[in-house]
């Protein structure tokens, strides 16, 4: 079924992103392939914007969610900065226009050459995880002369109620320090050269769908900041990080509105006078993608019948990853309403290679295309060239335009990346 309020419509049975045909670029692109909606990447950013209308806020879209270069400027132009996790990310983001000045750098395991790199090509805020990477951060940025902006990422022990391998901040995930140990780490960093304090960071988990974890956390960072400045630090700053669920499927009704989320910073934090820093990765990008892929076979097994796709677990990793769903549709509607239960699979010799399981389904043959929806965000970003599959080309739409923002790498191209030798040469 379509998700309803995206920028994905059937027009005279035929599936559209805005104004393409979603066969079009099939036609001239191939399968399996990523197509974004410029309008919903766009709609989806002001929606948090306006929100949070009435605050001192800046917004940081997290990299890690969708990287592609064409999407960073989408978000760029809007005003939006960037949440990057690593040195690649950070360049990322630079080469789509980013100034330094509007990076934040997040992650457990910077290195001291991704510290270096990010320092000497300027940045907004580190988000630092330990005290040890606290030592290092202030011994290079004494080497190199500058002062750097850092806000602790503290670890509240909340239960963020989503899936276990996306949640961050309870006491056993790796994120972050705990609450009641972070004070001391704050007044070690006053006392290291080259450091200024200037914030809070924090984030629980992705795909959030209550409130309550949320409040839980945001009032136990409001006396934090309380008892910081009580010791004289100065905490202007107060990252919620990001972590706004999307629906996978038209009966999600119970997602936390951006205004319910605007509403609750403003009720637990506003009264701190700080500048709230918002970092969104799936709830900017999520919806405004799909995958669509080709079915190359359908098979009847044992117990089951199988429909077998030219994408893989390696093209959209999350249904074998996280046991993730993803509405799946025709590309073009069938006169023919009749509709099977069949698992839908990938070609990757792995059994996990599923992406659903006794599915109901339209009634698809051999060269029918199907898109898979939500496929927007931790979709491309995840993949791999397992079974030396190349990496899928992602395409924007905007309007009555498409074009293709990454492409598909031949077999020669990625076989002469490996080299042999000469003492294995014949």
């Amino acid at each position: 079924m379509l998700l309803k309020n995206t920028n994905f419509q059937y027009i005279s049975g035929n599936l559209f992103a805005e104004a393409v045909s979603i066969k079009e670029i099939a036609d001239k692109v191939n399968t399996p392939f990523y197509v974004y909606s410029a309008a919903n990447i766009e709609s989806q950013y002001k929606k948090l914007d306006n929100a949070l209308s009435g605050l001192k806020y800046s917004i940081c879209f997290a990299v890690k969610a969708n990287s592609n270069l064409s999407v960073l400027r989408i978000l760029s132009k809007l005003g939006a900065g960037m949440d990057v996790v690593s040195a690649g990310e950070y360049l990322r983001a630079r080469a789509a226009g980013v100034l330094g000045k509007k990076i934040v750098f997040s992650g457990v395991g910077k290195t001291l050459k991704e510290m270096e790199l990010v320092l000497k090509g300027g940045i907004r805020q580190f988000n630092v995880e330990s005290e040890e990477e606290l030592d290092t951060l202030s011994m290079v940025a004494s080497k190199m002369g500058v002062i750097v902006p850092i806000a602790m990422r503290v670890n509240p022990n909340v239960d963020a109620k989503t899936h276990e391998k996306i949640t961050t901040g309870k006491l056993e995930n790796k994120f972050g320090v705990p609450l009641h140990l972070a004070s001391k780490i704050y007044d070690r960093a006053r006392a290291l050269p080259s450091l200024e304090v200037v914030g809070i960071d924090l984030h629980i988990g992705s795909q959030l769908t209550e409130i309550e974890p949320y409040e839980e956390a945001f009032t136990k960072v409001a006396k934090f900041t309380k008892i910081l400045r009580d010791k004289g630090h100065n905490i202007s700053r107060i990252d919620v990080g990001g972590g706004i669920g999307i629906p996978y499927c038209n009966s999600q009704e119970t997602l936390i509105s951006p205004i319910q989320f605007g509403d609750l910073i403003k009720r637990c934090l506003s009264h701190l006078d700080c500048e709230i820093q918002v970092e969104p990765g799936r709830f900017i990008v999520g919806n405004a993608g799909l995958l669509v892929s080709s079915v190359i076979y359908t098979k009847q097994g044992g117990k089951q019948k199988f429909l077998i796709l030219d994408a893989g677990m390696n093209d959209l990793i999350r249904p074998a990853f996280y046991d993730a769903y993803h509405e799946i549709i025709p590309v073009v509607e069938s006169e023919n309403i009749t509709s099977e239960l069949v698992d839908v699979v990938g070609p990757i010799c792995e059994s996990s290679d599923i992406f659903a399981k006794s599915r109901s389904l339209p009634k698809f043959e051999s060269g029918d295309l199907v898109a898979f929806q939500s496929a927007g965000a931790y979709g491309s970003v995840l993949a791999s060239e397992y079974n030396t599959r190349p990496l899928v080309p992602e395409t924007l739409v905007k309007g009555d335009k498409f074009a293709i923002i990454r492409s598909r790498p031949s077999l020669d191209e990625i076989i002469n990346r490996d080299s042999i030798p000469e003492w294995l040469e014949l």
